[in-house]
């Protein structure tokens, strides 16, 4: 378990090599916006003193997704890749395009539904090219980041992929308040790079184009722990924040909403609830009409739709049994 399979004395990223106890920031040239201006992809590496394994630490796959860049944008504020060993290869924002737009997709294309992409395609899999062949080729193990879409708030949360051990091992390092296996999207990143023999474990918290604070904690506080369980830095500087015990999540519903109109949730994000209970109510602009919403299961809320205003068939509470 864990054992490197690449060795780190020298990464390679776009003919750009960095040795051991070297750090450097490749800025990948990708497109001009319509004006003439480039845009880049920033690339940090970070290669230890030591070999050791190579993890990459992902953001803004989907442009919007703004809890997943700030996660690796304070780690780099607070310089949390001082390594005694192995390499850690950073993206804080993959989709630059989609983040300048506000947007999860790129010229209306899902670059994670574009791996694993071609050298002369459309934008989105021109980025996916680049980015499983000049990124993920180097790396053991890697975090991608994420939030909740369509006004979605996920609790923080981890999804591995099923079949693989160290995926597993590694959300349970990580440590969030829960964690499931979750089927793999096809021409996802995940999905390809576990056909180049590489675990990644999806970190989820919070939703789009909206800070949350506790997601992002335990965003860091979680990547740090596998840092520290891989014996790639010598402290932890979020040891403070205490794992507690992830639940172990081994079904998953999704409420809908049986009309439209205005939504109010009598429950909070993470709390658990009985099969049963009412947890909200969906009403009418006008006072008439109201429809109680009630658990159809035993378990936890791991999402919730904070937008007040529901059409008939929109997800609304997301409920993950133990």
């Amino acid at each position: 378990m864990f054992e490197k399979k690449f060795k780190n004395e020298t990464i390679e990223i776009r003919g750009k090599k960095v040795g051991l106890g070297e750090s450097v920031l490749i800025k990948f040239s990708i497109d001009r916006l319509p004006t003439g201006t480039l845009i880049e992809i920033p690339v940090y590496v970070f290669n230890g003193k030591k070999e050791g394994p190579t993890i990459l630490l992902q953001g803004g796959l989907h442009g919007d997704e703004t809890n997943s860049i700030e996660i690796i944008r304070r780690m780099l504020e607070n310089k949390y890749f001082n390594l005694e060993r192995g390499c850690v290869i950073v993206v804080p924002l993959l989709s630059v395009f989609g983040f300048l737009h506000f947007s999860r997709d790129v010229h209306g294309k899902d670059v994670n539904r574009s791996f694993p992409g071609t050298k002369t395609g459309s934008l989105a899999s021109r980025i996916a090219y680049f980015h499983l062949r000049e990124i993920a080729n180097n790396v053991d193990y890697a975090i991608d980041f994420h939030t909740g879409g369509a006004q979605r708030s996920n609790y923080p949360q981890i999804r591995y992929t099923e079949s693989s051990e160290e995926s597993k091992k590694l959300a349970e390092i990580f440590s969030p308040p829960f964690l499931f296996p979750s089927a793999m999207i096809n021409k996802s990143f995940r999905k390809e790079a576990l056909k180049l023999g590489i675990p990644i474990i999806v970190y989820e918290g919070g939703e789009s184009l909206r800070f949350d604070e506790n997601s992002i904690k335990e965003g860091m506080a979680g990547t740090l722990r596998i840092l520290k369980h891989l014996k790639m830095i010598k402290t932890n500087p979020m040891a403070s924040r205490k794992a507690k015990m992830s639940i172990p999540i081994t079904k998953r519903r999704w409420v809908r909403a049986r009309i439209a109109g205005l939504f109010n949730a009598f429950v909070h994000n993470g709390d658990k609830v009985e099969k049963g209970q009412i947890i909200g109510d969906i009403t009418d602009t006008y006072g008439e009409t109201s429809v109680k919403i009630k658990a159809p299961l035993t378990g936890y809320i791991i999402a919730i739709n904070y937008f007040p205003i529901i059409n008939r068939g929109d997800a609304i509470f997301h409920i993950g049994r133990e």
